[in-house]
């Protein structure tokens, strides 16, 4: 366990990739911030997160893995740039001489960059892969706790010896806002609104199209406020589905960047997701959020009076990766649009 009654000067915090992962992992900035104020905070993460994190002003410095091009360049055969770019970022990152590395992934991936980043003390959380040969200690990744970071938040207090610092930290810049401005606006959305977040990484935690398309018309038609869906570029095919089926939703799937998504969400009336990085931003953003779950559950506790679950487990939930309900998905068919409508009026309700 690392020793806090030496207090380390430079610190890096490693986790490369799920946006909803560092999102919840971002509690770990305020949390080493409040106990060791004098510390240099770095993080390290792929280049597809940066908007999450470039303009938090309490980290001195964000470190960008540029994987998606790294890969572009081995299949052209350009082994001089990449090894160029490779040896770059490898040496500014030993040049810091960190005290702390924290390896919130576990993975060999991340792993690796721990070692390569020559950390005296290399504290990986629930390290895996091979990845746990590479640190100095390991710390359990399991903990019973409901509340959302679940496993970052049980790392900050071991690192720090404090309590209650843990508070999800991600901001947005004014340049983002402009930008989600001036693209509502483009879009017709002038007055208040609310966000649909439909999309994520597995079949088993999607809410179903056609649900989705009566929630929007509820909520345009009985609250009179405009719907804005929100995805990436890879959830735009399925997006086209739902907009056909939703007449009067704006679609911005694939039309913003991460930071005007944050923007978005964080001046929505509602935000309304599944288990997905935009539904955690919501969270994080304090925006009045209602979270979807079924086959998994990462929280049930939001941190949030304005923030909701809806979850109903049945025998087999959560199942996570592994679900035995042969593609019926029935933990998800349990919430009705009724339901959710009615969940989002008491959320829209309390912030008025």
């Amino acid at each position: 366990m690392p020793e806090i009654d030496s207090p380390p000067q430079r610190i890096l915090i490693i986790r490369l990739s799920a946006i909803g992962d560092v999102i919840m992992a971002s509690g770990l900035i305020p949390a080493l911030r409040k106990a060791y104020p004098n510390a240099r905070i770095a993080w390290l993460t792929e280049s597809a997160n940066a908007d999450l994190l470039r303009h938090n002003p309490h980290l001195d410095q964000v470190y960008l893995w540029p994987r998606s091009r790294w890969r572009q360049l081995r299949r052209e055969r350009r082994y001089r740039a990449f090894a160029r770019e490779a040896f770059d970022l490898i040496r500014s990152l030993r040049v810091e001489r960190f005290d702390w590395v924290i390896d919130l992934q576990g993975l060999l991936k991340s792993g690796v960059w721990a070692w390569l980043s020559g950390g005296r003390r290399r504290i990986g959380l629930g390290s895996r892969e091979g990845s746990q040969f590479l640190m100095t200690e390991v710390i359990d990744r399991r903990v019973d706790d409901l509340r959302i970071g679940k496993e970052y938040r049980m790392l900050a207090e071991t690192l720090t010896g404090q309590t209650d610092t843990f508070e999800l930290d991600i901001a947005v810049s004014e340049d983002d806002r402009k930008g989600a401005r001036e693209l509502l606006e483009s879009a017709g959305v002038t007055g208040a609104y609310a966000v649909i977040c439909p999309f994520t990484t597995r079949p088993q935690k999607h809410w179903f199209d056609e649900r989705w398309a009566e929630l929007s018309v509820r909520l345009a038609g009985e609250r009179r406020l405009a719907v804005v869906m929100l995805g990436g570029p890879a959830d735009k095919a399925r997006a086209e589905i739902i907009a056909r089926q939703t007449p009067g939703l704006i679609n911005l799937a694939g039309r913003t960047s991460l930071g005007q998504c944050a923007a978005i969400i964080e001046k929505a009336r509602l935000s309304i997701g599944v288990d997905t990085g935009m539904t955690h931003l919501g969270i994080a953003l304090g925006a009045p959020t209602l979270a979807i779950f079924g086959s998994t559950r990462p929280y049930l506790e939001t941190g949030r009076a304005a923030a909701r679950v809806l979850y109903d487990p049945l025998e087999c939930s959560p199942c996570r990766r592994r679900p035995t309900c042969g593609g019926t998905f029935d933990c998800m068919r349990l919430h009705t649009v009724d339901k959710v409508f009615g969940a989002a009026i008491e959320l829209l309700e309390k912030r008025s």
